[in-house]
């Protein structure tokens, strides 16, 4: 008998783990498809533990004009994940001995002989003390004309811009950085930066949909490519970010410099590339070490950036990934090296977010703890009653405005038009959808005199208040 006991528990334990598996697929599509029907994720995912596809499924559009929706194959811009693949370019220039990480800045780029005490190192961990071209171009640069990273050095060499900081003494993450060390690909290899990606990265690896694209600068047809959406001013239709006037045209001045962005993809081949990087497929593991290397800055801190990826490595955990952010596109690329779990979330909507505690939750078979506010539906004159202006009593000049729109809360203030969509979650709370998922929280308290008092509240801190006569 026991050992019948024995034989029928062993039959027991493939169904046992595939009701497991199929529960946390479940709740994990519970938890996006939710997000979705809250305008907080619009786009592809792709789960995986242990070499298992947990979830991989599409939500929303990936053309809002033909209604195509998003799958595994939808093509979206990487934005600043694209990272990765140009320190990993620099790597294997490395490897093949036409660089060297310590390497100054001008040998490559002699126009920013200022910059002279600036290394590749310093590029790769954004410790250069370089400006940030994001900040500085678009206050004097010709917004008819698209900017190309030769533009971006001509801009500094003729400033001759001093650095922020010494280099090596501080991080600040900063996007020239990247954009110069796409530069010095081009210039230590002899190719094009696509080029070289593609025949030392993508096309080995069987990375077939992964490219480098310039929409506005060099526009093609392709097929199953996702444009990346915002909404329009005080609308919940989706357009694209040039075509918004409110001042997102810096999309289309700056789409012609690579380096910090512009790696296009899909789902199905990013996991391509998380799985060659953990099984060391492209790098051995002395090079993928260095690549996520934690070192000590100078005031002792611990730098969790490697080589173009975000890195934590303490108490027994281990893990590498990046997160991205432009032109209408939000994603998110992560990999557990213990638990051996991927996650990767692609988005073609700017207001998107990820809901990696949830996700980390569900696969851990820990009690789901709330991490997005589930929307409520209201009469229309239950919302639209809070509508109105709201004057602090602090500062008269400080005006908060509430518009209805569409089951929702729109919120500007007097000075600035900030168009913040807020949903129900209670009778008199109204949760903000918000790029990256930052918790913001209207809240209205009816008070005895007949007025109306708002509070807005960021991580259940009160940032703000109002009143509202009646």
């Amino acid at each position: 008998m026991k050992g019948l006991f024995f034989y029928c528990f062993i039959i027991l334990i493939p169904f046992v783990l595939s009701a497991q598996s199929d529960r946390r697929t479940q709740e994990l599509d519970s938890i996006f498809t939710m997000l979705y029907e809250q305008n907080q994720f619009n786009g592809t995912v792709i789960i995986t533990e242990k070499g298992k596809i947990l979830l991989q499924k599409g939500y929303g559009y990936s053309n809002e004009s033909t209604k195509k929706a998003n799958d595994p194959h939808t093509i979206f811009e990487l934005a600043s994940c694209s990272k990765q693949f140009t320190a990993a370019a620099i790597m294997l220039l490395k490897r093949q001995g036409k660089l060297n990480y310590t390497d100054k800045l001008p040998k490559y780029i002699p126009e920013l002989s200022r910059w002279d005490k600036v290394t590749i190192y310093d590029l790769l961990r954004h410790t250069s003390g370089i400006p940030e071209y994001i900040v500085d171009m678009p206050k004097t640069w010709d917004k008819t004309m698209i900017a190309t990273n030769r533009d971006v050095i001509q801009f500094y060499a003729e400033r001759q811009d001093t650095l922020k900081f010494m280099p090596g003494s501080r991080h600040q993450y900063n996007n020239t950085n990247y954009a110069l060390l796409a530069s010095i690909i081009e210039k230590a290899s002899g190719k094009n930066y696509e080029v070289f990606l593609s025949e030392n990265i993508f096309k080995p690896l069987g990375m077939k949909k992964t490219f480098v694209y310039n929409p506005y600068l060099n526009p093609k047809k392709l097929k199953n490519y996702a444009p990346g959406y915002i909404w329009a001013k005080n609308s919940f239709a989706k357009i694209t970010p040039e075509k918004d006037p409110g001042g997102n045209d810096m999309v289309y001045y700056l789409d012609g410099i690579i380096g910090s962005a512009k790696v296009h993809s899909n789902a199905e081949d990013l996991l391509i590339w998380i799985n060659a990087l953990k099984n060391n497929t492209l790098f051995n593991a002395a090079e993928f070490g260095e690549m996520t290397e934690m070192i000590k800055m100078a005031d002792g801190k611990k730098l969790y950036y490697g080589f173009g990826l975000d890195v934590a490595k303490a108490d027994g955990t281990f893990s590498f990934g990046h997160t991205g952010g432009w032109g209408g596109y939000a994603t998110f690329i992560y990999h557990d090296m213990i638990r051996d779990r991927t996650v990767i979330t692609l988005q073609n909507f700017k207001m998107g977010t990820c809901p990696f505690e949830n996700i980390r939750q569900i696969l851990d078979g820990k009690p789901l703890v709330e991490e997005f506010r589930k929307k409520i539906t209201l009469p229309e004159s239950d919302l639209k009653k809070y509508a109105g202006s709201y004057t602090d009593d602090k500062n008269p000049e400080e005006v908060q405005l509430i518009t209805y729109l569409d089951g929702h809360l729109i919120h500007n203030s007097g000075k600035i038009p900030w168009d913040m969509r807020f949903f129900p979650v209670t009778a008199n709370e109204f949760q903000a959808v918000r790029q990256g998922g930052t918790d913001g929280v209207l809240r209205f308290t009816a008070l005895e005199n007949g007025d109306v008092k708002l509070e807005m509240l960021q991580y259940g801190e009160v940032i703000g208040s109002g009143i509202r006569k009646k």
